[in-house]
């Protein structure tokens, strides 16, 4: 390392490509630098989880080394403390390599490894860029490959984001569990093939969303198993090379201890580095979450359309007025942000998909793109089905007079008479009824079918939302 002699407010770094300048204020070094130059493509730069998962197994790696003897405790500490300073919040400007990169991650694993040697570097009284201090590759970065790092990175964050997930799922079940006790009573028309179907509730209709939703959710959390089990130790191609024997296993305990998580290591790190089923059987998780949750959404949208020409069953929460040429119109605003979001988390895991089956040999290139769409994926959806719960699912109102009114209306209701008569005399009256436009009950009152009192009975409405003859 040397100093520009143009330029006091750079210096120069060397690697195995030659001489780069660089910021004399950046942590960052010369791979990093040379990522920039390469890969100007979107902007976007790591998310933060992404950044605190490598800076994670960076720290864990200095604790396991040094207790095993192969790296000095002083350089361990200092890299320790480097990280615990970036896991705190600071020099998070440092990294700046943009997300679409080089295959495997080596440009965002070096901008880890020249961020914290840098920083350890100063703490330990030298300049930054004197890697004879403090080195990226053999300090930072011992007994590492980008090969297991990544891949290790990525089930960190991905555990990570899902616990931030895992409340927005759990209120959304309480939310909806709470509207499906509200409407217990309100009966409106079931509607099958969009065509009006038996009677039911209206809490009946939001029981089915409510355990949609837990259901998925049991299933989300079952994806955290595989993304436990780490490659790390298996550095470039799975063997272990330049690890010691227990590297693996130790590492795998201290990364458990610095991030929190519940973490594993691989019985095969040839399996671990090669295939990236942890990652699709997460993404095809909240991939079928969305398609459900998209029906769920739609049928919100219809439920409330209107007010005067469609189903006007419920009332959405008013957010924004909803046309900026025609007054008083309202949109059901929140719902139609949730839909975006959805199709946007299904292109996230097509990508994801994608990238799996790209993988070639003894590693997977495609997973910085994949890491990337997986964190975004999850990041949205937490954020979007937060705000569609709060502001648009907790205030929805049902009209009863409504819903009541269409489930009388219905010509479904003379299922109920189908012990009674039988199918074809009642398939008669339904077509009766449509004919003349009248009730299936003034229908059967006019071909005096049975008595009064007993119609009644058959026909009594919240009695036809549950089981029985």
């Amino acid at each position: 390392m040397k100093s520009s002699s143009k330029n006091t407010k750079t210096r120069i770094e060397k690697d195995s490509l030659g001489e780069v300048e660089i910021p004399a204020e950046a942590y960052y070094g010369v791979q990093t630098m040379r990522a920039v130059h390469n890969f100007p493509v979107s902007g976007w730069k790591a998310h933060p989880v992404m950044v605190d998962s490598y800076v994670y197994i960076k720290k864990a790696a200095a604790m396991t080394n040094s207790a095993l003897g192969i790296l000095d405790k002083k350089i361990a500490g200092a890299i320790v403390k480097a990280a615990d300073e970036v896991l705190s919040g600071k020099h998070r400007e440092h990294f700046v390599v943009d997300v679409y990169q080089a295959g495997a991650g080596t440009s965002h694993n070096m901008n880890t490894n020249e961020v914290l040697a840098n920083r350890a570097i100063e703490l330990l009284g030298g300049v930054r860029g004197d890697h004879k201090v403090v080195s990226p590759n053999d300090h930072v970065n011992m007994a590492q490959s980008t090969n297991d790092t990544f891949p290790t990175a990525m089930r960190l964050a991905s555990l990570l984001m899902l616990k931030k997930l895992y409340p927005v799922l759990t209120q959304f079940e309480k939310t909806l569990d709470k509207k499906t006790k509200e409407f217990s009573k309100v009966i409106k028309s079931g509607r099958t093939h969009l065509q009006d179907a038996a009677p039911i509730t209206l809490g009946q209709e939001f029981s089915g969303y409510r355990d949609i939703v837990k259901k998925h959710h049991e299933l989300i959390k079952s994806t955290e198993n595989h993304l436990a089990e780490l490659g790390i130790g298996g550095t470039a191609v799975g063997t272990g090379l330049n690890t010691h024997v227990k590297f693996g296993v130790l590492m795998a305990k201290n990364l458990s201890k610095v991030s929190g998580l519940s973490l594993r290591p691989a019985r095969n790190y040839f399996e671990t580095m090669q295939s990236m089923l942890p990652f699709v059987e997460l993404t095809s998780a909240i991939n079928n979450f969305a398609l459900d949750m998209t029906k769920i959404t739609n049928d919100l949208r219809l439920l409330s359309s209107g007010p005067t020409t469609g189903f006007a069953e419920i009332i959405m929460p008013a957010v924004q007025p909803g046309s900026s040429i025609m007054p008083g119109k309202v949109n059901p605003s929140m719902a139609e942000m949730m839909n975006q979001v959805l199709f946007q988390v299904m292109g996230n895991h097509f990508t994801v998909m994608m990238c799996s089956q790209a993988g070639q040999m003894e590693l997977n290139v495609m997973m910085p793109v994949m890491v990337f769409n997986i964190v975004w994926m999850i990041e949205i959806l937490k954020n979007a089905l937060k705000v569609f719960d709060e502001k648009c699912v907790r205030g929805l109102k049902a009209d009863e007079k409504k819903c009541r009114e269409y489930a009388e209306k219905s010509i479904s209701i003379v299922t109920a008479l189908n012990p009674i008569i039988g199918y074809l005399r009642a398939a008669e009256i339904a077509k009766e009824a449509m004919k003349t436009h009248r009730s299936i009950m003034d229908v059967i009152r006019e071909k005096n079918l049975m008595p009064e009192k007993e119609l009644n009975k058959v026909m009594d409405l919240m009695k036809l939302t549950k089981p029985g003859l």
